[in-house]
């Protein structure tokens, strides 16, 4: 799990949220809830080459609530790391944020199960 994670509004541009991504040296970023009954997204490396650049899209244009991926999928720290692998697997996920107590405290992503194990 990583620690190191940041967030955006879903109403920047797809290009802020990878100058942002750039800056931070971050695959993703978690967008947050437009307001109290909405919930987190994730907007990840893979969502701006798939869904903007593979397509011909324009960074400047295409705005991050456009191509972010919602519901967020959350696991918790005492989850075990085959069931978190699972539920990536299940949902074609790289990533999935850490939760506790309610709370984003992190990333765990298919690189962290892979460390996990050697």
């Amino acid at each position: 799990m990583t620690s190191d994670f940041d967030f955006i509004s879903g109403d920047a541009t797809v290009r802020q949220a990878l100058e942002l991504m750039n800056q931070t040296r971050v695959h993703c970023l978690i967008v947050l809830p437009r307001d109290e009954y909405d919930a987190h997204g994730i907007i990840t490396d893979r969502d701006i080459v798939y869904k903007v650049i593979a397509t011909g899209g324009n960074l400047d244009k295409a705005h991050v609530h456009q191509v972010m991926t919602k519901p967020m999928f959350f696991v918790e720290p005492l989850h075990d790391i085959r069931a978190i692998a699972r539920l990536l697997r299940a949902h074609k996920l790289t990533r999935a944020p850490v939760v506790e107590v309610g709370k984003i405290i992190g990333i765990v992503s298919i690189t962290d199960i892979i460390r996990h194990f050697r």
